[in-house]
């Protein structure tokens, strides 16, 4: 492996600068946080693409013979590499996503009435050799060159010095300093699948199966779809939203026709050796710009008897996933319904740990926890049935996951919640939220429109972007 320390950039500089390699994925924590916030990654050009497009998997458009998790696990085990504990925790391996209809591969579950917009893959998973690797905290960046997919150890030296120059030469190419200017894209140009009273009838009817005692709370989402102008910048819409509303799991990633750009505060799993972490977000007001005000939103949602109800029936289940793949008693909750405040709501987090069990993999961890019981419900596959009946159409990368998986063993993924999804001359994005046998129609149908009040507003402000 071959390793540069160079001198620091911003992350997102650099992203800029390696656009032009084409297959840019960018994992950016745009808001600085020392344990969450910490480090920040660069990849492009990558040298294999795994897709997974209705139930089948394809590694570089060839069709695979094998399930997608263990097409997965194949690539990953074959282009192992040993952790390096001095640098950041992902050096080299995968980054994409599963959308969450990926669950669908994992479970039997009911198809949704009308499919995913533009038939969105399954999942993405782009592999690269080369990483750029930040780490905020100590304001130090370095490019970090497998040599794979070359295995003899002559080869792989001698390729991963030469792409660790082609990269640092892209990246020394100061681009020219020019503005886009992003277009208004008003309000009203967006177009529900639900409106107001509708959205309220389907959170009624959800409270009907909890009363009946089918589950104990599913999540419910509207989607938002507008048409984008010729010619529209995904990158500087993005640049503009990670300004707007900085979150510590953000992320671009490009795919030629397909790009989404993810705002996500939430961690889904996160792996460091063996110890695994997941971190669900329960429980959510907006914010104010009044301190007083706002502190006040703070203590009614910690006092909040129906969103701390929410975040224990999630932390019930969260254990119970980690607990089928994890050593038996090392399933712990250090953090129970804590505050955490974002750029322009509060949320209740908990955070559940466990250590992986001996001859469980990253694959199994996935199978065991996907999708994120925040973004479902509980029991799990019922109100994945009742959100499947309610929604009535896929969700795509919505409520699926983005993130790493490295060669080295180490992962982080984010819950894929304040994500748009550019495809086609379309934006499209979801809100939801969870409904109890608590939840009152109204205040549901708000809260979704809190959370999507940044995205509009990005979308809503013209502007110069600056590159």
């Amino acid at each position: 492996m071959h390793i540069r320390e160079i001198p620091w950039l911003e992350p997102v500089e650099a992203a800029e600068r390696l656009k032009p390699l084409g297959g840019l994925s960018f994992l950016d924590s745009a808001m600085r946080h020392d344990q969450l916030g910490r480090y920040s990654y660069v990849a492009a050009d990558p040298f294999g693409k795994l897709v997974v497009q209705d139930g089948k998997a394809s590694w570089n458009d060839e069709e695979l013979d094998m399930p997608p998790l263990e097409a997965l696990s194949y690539y990953l085990d074959l282009y192992q590499l040993d952790n390096q504990p001095d640098l950041p925790p992902f050096q080299g391996g995968a980054v994409g996503y599963f959308s969450y209809e990926f669950g669908r591969l994992l479970e039997r579950l009911p198809e949704p009435v009308k499919q995913k917009q533009g038939n969105v893959p399954d999942a993405i998973w782009s592999f690269y050799d080369v990483v750029f690797a930040f780490d905020h905290l100590k304001q130090k960046v370095w490019l970090i060159s497998s040599g794979l997919p070359e295995h003899a150890e002559a080869e792989r030296t001698a390729l991963s010095i030469r792409r660790a120059d082609v990269i640092i030469a892209e990246l020394a190419k100061v681009p020219k300093t020019q503005s886009t200017i992003l277009p208004r894209i008003a309000r009203d140009a967006w177009q529900s699948n639900f409106g107001r009273d509708a959205y309220k009838q389907a959170v009624a009817k959800v409270v009907e199966y909890i009363l009946d005692g089918d589950i104990f709370q599913a999540n419910i989402a509207q989607r938002f779809i507008a048409e984008m102008p010729q010619n529209y910048s995904s990158w500087s819409f993005y640049k503009a939203l990670r300004r707007r509303n900085a979150a510590t799991f953000a992320a671009y990633l490009d795919h030629g026709d397909i790009v989404v750009a993810s705002s996500s505060p939430e961690r889904f799993l996160s792996v460091r050796g063996r110890d695994v972490e997941t971190r669900p977000i329960k429980g959510t007001v907006p914010r104010s710009s009044d301190p007083e005000k706002d502190r006040t939103l703070a203590d009614a949602l910690l006092a909040s008897e129906k969103d701390r109800a929410e975040n224990l029936m999630i932390v019930d289940l969260m254990r119970n996933d980690l607990s089928h793949v994890c050593n038996p008693h090392s399933v712990l909750t250090p953090v129970l319904c804590g505050l955490e405040s974002y750029a322009s709501v509060h949320h209740l987090v908990s955070v559940v740990t466990g250590r992986l069990g001996d001859g469980k993999a990253l694959p199994d961890l996935i199978k065991a926890a996907f999708p994120g019981g925040s973004i479902t419900g509980a029991p799990k596959l019922r109100a994945m049935e009742i959100i499947t009946e309610t929604e009535q159409e896929a969700r795509g990368v919505y409520c699926g996951s983005i993130g790493f998986i490295g060669f080295n063993g180490n992962l982080d993924t984010n819950i894929a919640i304040r994500t748009v999804l550019f495809q086609g001359g379309k934006a499209v994005f979801q809100a939801g939220g969870g409904i109890t046998a608590l939840s009152d129609p109204s205040a549901e149908y708000q809260e979704t429109l809190d959370k999507a009040a940044r995205i509009f507003d990005v979308f809503a402000t013209a502007g110069e972007v600056r590159s």
